[in-house]
């Protein structure tokens, strides 16, 4: 998907519709002159609904929509008669879609199923009709309630993506290349820093028909919590990864030195993050011989498992996919200590 066409976040404003007025009606019929009060409620105005649909992958959608206003209901009639609730207003959204009051920032509720509804905005309630107000001492009760007024509000919505495991590295460290080798995805790849601008999904195809979803993510640079580079945008799709997947060349200058960089990003964006699961993938191993690798092994940070691979050579793929499978599905028998590759 290109840039321009992957929209993450949208500026909205909803409007509930008010309830409607009851009825005032007092019941007459030719040999009934005095039938007493019998004016009908008035319906409910319509809800604005967040809905989350599979099908869709961006708010794109959305992009030109700047006001979703929901139906007034209508007011009550005679002969007990209610009126009709309003039509509610359903935005369609991707999963993994927040919805956050845009003025105070406070996180309302977050869509992540398939056909999971969220109410925004509640539509008023009707008013009641004059036949809730008689009484044995007040028989004709000329007036009814009013229906409640609709509300109206600002909202962002924001997507972060649903993905089994993320990758996070700096530019060009090969991450798309490694998403395109490993699934359907064609993310854009070019020997230049930040070719990737928006996050890309693929399907990794695992052993007997399993399979596994991974996102990449563009280039996080040193400062990026602060905004530098563009990882600042898109450092929220990590958060709701399950596993993070290091990507550090092999022809960087100190491995241990730059994933540090690539954790203490995470940690001061949101310290929960590191709490997930990691593994360190030393790409571009190509490049490297085994004296190589055995001097690189004595640098790995402590504490997390590292695996030696090359995309493009298609070395220790198979491997990788066996780490990444055993921390998604068996993380309590995944030890911290063990080294791959």
């Amino acid at each position: 998907m290109s840039a321009a066409n992957f929209i993450d976040q949208i500026r909205i404003e909803c409007r509930s519709g008010k309830g409607g007025a009851g009825s005032r009606h007092l019941r007459r019929e030719k040999y009934v002159p005095k039938g007493g009060p019998d004016g009908g409620d008035g319906g409910r105005g319509g809800h604005v609904i967040l809905e989350g649909d599979e099908q869709l992958w961006t708010l794109l959608h959305l992009r030109y929509t700047k006001h979703v206003i929901a139906e007034d209901g209508e007011g009550g009639g005679s002969n007990q008669r209610s009126g009709r609730m309003g039509t509610d207003r359903i935005i369609k959204v991707p999963l993994g879609t927040v919805a956050r009051d845009a003025d105070t920032g406070e996180l309302l509720c977050e869509v992540t199923a398939h056909g999971q509804r969220e109410v925004l905005l509640e539509g008023g309630r009707g008013g009641l009709g004059n036949q809730h107000f008689h009484s044995s001492t007040f028989q004709t009760p000329r007036f009814a309630q009013p229906g409640e007024p609709g509300r109206e509000q600002w909202f962002i919505l924001e997507l972060k993506v649903l993905a089994d495991v993320g990758l996070v590295g700096h530019p060009n460290a090969g991450k798309s290349t490694l998403l395109s080798v490993v699934s359907a995805a064609k993310p854009k790849i070019a020997d230049y820093p930040f070719t990737t601008l928006v996050p890309n999904l693929g399907i990794v195809h695992y052993r007997d028909g399993r399979s596994f979803v991974m996102a990449d993510i563009p280039g996080i640079i040193e400062g990026a919590h602060e905004g530098k580079g563009i990882g600042l945008r898109f450092l929220r799709h990590i958060e709701r990864n399950s596993l993070l997947l290091f990507m550090v060349a092999a022809d960087s200058p100190d491995v241990k030195a730059e994933y540090k960089v690539l954790l203490n990003e995470l940690a001061q964006y949101s310290p929960e993050l590191l709490d997930k699961e990691r593994i360190l993938a030393i790409t571009k191993s190509d490049l490297l011989d085994d004296e190589l690798k055995a001097a690189l092994r004595k640098e790995m940070p402590p504490g997390v498992d590292h695996v030696f691979i090359s995309a493009v050579a298609g070395h220790g793929l198979d491997r990788l996919k066996d780490l990444i499978w055993a921390k998604l599905h068996a993380p309590q028998a995944a030890s911290r200590e063990t080294e791959v590759g």
